[in-house]
């Protein structure tokens, strides 16, 4: 998709910002992230974002697109809902209009779209360019998110479940309420996933990627108290989009009543996903931890994970200083 450009104005970026993006500006932007994509070996947008791009998002979320000689060069999705921590954003710039300050003109025309001048960014795959610019810039690193790995091929114990609870697949229609209900007290301290409510999850349900065999949850009598749901990327029996890589099984959410913390209920509910992800025939398993969440990197590791790469995120205060983030507890792996 190109967008209507002055013939005069082929070598100077034209930035625009706007509310929910048209059916062509979203596929601009799915093709930029593609690019950036096969280029980097990371995707630079989360699933998060692309969920916004795909379904119009938050009315209050800004879109900033940066055009060069008519086409989409640059993008980066601001997210001003949170007045607590501040905006959030996250970028992409097209591998061939890289080094040429665009990326500095789009996080400032991101900064001017903010209430108070505070701002975090995320740079996924921990790029030297992303780290360089944003200390340029005034930011400073706030958060490390781990992308963690196993081979499913190696030997998986049986899971030992605590007395009293049963653990069954996830009933669409029947189990939303219950979910939704314990993912806010399971994360309660997390930044993003103690937010989610019935349409977040609704909204990724609607995902070619979404199965309900592959979503467990743990019961003790009549409450909920655990799940684990898993996720596969790249799976042609789910009709996926090619992603470039054999399919990889994830450890997308795994979250425990704080009533039953110590009980082992954690790490069976995941050794049942990977034994899951593993009779899909699948042979690697991935997952997402925050850096400082030692116990929880503590669990992953003596099951097997060992550390893949570094989503990090850069923030700054309104003055443009470098600020302190609070440590979180949790992640959504």
């Amino acid at each position: 998709m190109t967008a209507p450009a002055d013939p005069h104005d082929t070598l100077v970026p034209r930035v625009e910002v706007v509310g929910p993006l048209d059916m062509d500006e979203v596929a601009a932007v799915a093709a930029l992230v593609e690019e950036a994509t096969e280029a980097d070996g990371v995707r630079p947008l989360s699933e998060h974002v692309m969920l916004h791009l795909r379904y119009g998002g938050d009315q209050d979320v800004r879109n900033v697109l940066v055009w060069l000689g008519g086409r989409l060069a640059a993008y980066g999705h601001l997210d001003v809902t949170d007045e607590v921590a501040g905006a959030s954003s996250e970028l992409v710039v097209g591998p061939a209009h890289r080094r040429s300050g665009l990326g500095t003109r789009l996080v400032q025309a991101t900064l001017a779209e903010t209430t108070d001048g505070r701002l975090r960014l995320w740079a996924h795959g921990e790029h030297p360019a992303a780290a360089s610019m944003a200390a340029s810039m005034g930011f400073r690193r706030s958060r490390s998110l781990w992308q963690m790995r196993r081979s499913l091929f190696s030997a998986l114990p049986t899971p030992a479940l605590p007395e009293g609870v049963q653990v069954r697949t996830f009933r669409p229609g029947l189990d939303d309420d219950a979910w939704v209900t314990l993912n806010a007290l399971a994360f309660r301290d997390h930044p993003e996933q103690g937010t989610w409510n019935a349409e977040d999850l609704h909204r990724r349900m609607r995902e070619p990627w979404f199965d309900p065999e592959g979503f467990f949850l743990a019961w003790r009598g009549d409450r909920l108290v655990g799940f684990h749901w898993t996720k596969v990327h790249g799976h042609a029996a789910h009709g996926h989009e090619a992603h470039g890589h054999e399919p990889i099984g994830e450890v997308y959410v795994v979250g425990v009543d704080p009533a039953e913390q110590g009980t082992g209920l954690g790490r069976a509910l995941t050794l049942t996903g990977l034994r899951h992800l593993r009779h899909l025939g699948l042979p690697e398993a991935m997952l997402y931890v925050d850096a400082d969440n030692a116990g929880a990197i503590r669990l992953y590791t003596h099951l097997g994970f060992t550390r893949w790469e570094t989503d990090v995120m850069f923030s700054r205060d309104g003055d443009g200083a470098p600020r302190e983030e609070p440590s979180d507890r949790g992640a959504p792996g």
